[in-house]
């Protein structure tokens, strides 16, 4: 019996040490966090924004392309109304590995929202705006980045 206990300890010290690395990393973070909110607000009208960047392609499945007047009406009729203080959005082209393990290279738009990171339902408003998209367009995904940003107007 001893002996499976003692076989034990390696795997035990193993899990400790990995608890307590796990536990060095998220103060870390933690703090590099608070420095980098201090450092904001030290700044002259600056205030910690929530970013979101959204990427749209802009091929269908049936090989056309989404046009500019269909995307633009997209961003007039869905997303506008859900983030109507502003937006950046940028002509791009890109790559993905796809479902079924191909790769398409495709045109994209990539979207900025910057917002409060107080907003409560921003998340909500922005899965609304990837489902919309997916099902309008019959895509497979939009990919989504979320960070914060100091942000000064």
């Amino acid at each position: 019996m001893y002996k499976y206990w003692a076989s034990l300890l390696p795997v035990g010290f193993f899990v400790m040490n990995l608890s307590f690395a796990a536990s060095a990393l998220a103060e870390e973070y933690a703090e590099t966090q608070r420095s980098e909110t201090a450092i904001c607000r030290a700044r002259s009208r600056s205030q910690i924004f929530a970013r979101t960047e959204l990427f749209f392609g802009r091929a269908k499945p049936d090989g056309t392309t989404i046009s500019d007047g269909e995307f633009y009406q997209f961003l007039d009729e869905v997303i506008t109304p859900r983030f109507p203080h502003g937006l950046t959005a940028v002509a791009a082209s890109g790559q993905f590995r796809g479902a079924n393990g191909s790769v398409t290279r495709e045109g994209a738009v990539f979207v900025i929202l910057l917002y409060p990171v107080a907003e409560t339902d921003s998340d909500a408003r922005i899965e609304e705006i990837r489902t919309t998209y997916r099902s309008r367009f019959k895509q497979e995904s939009v990919l989504r980045i979320d960070d914060q940003s100091c942000v000064s107007f």
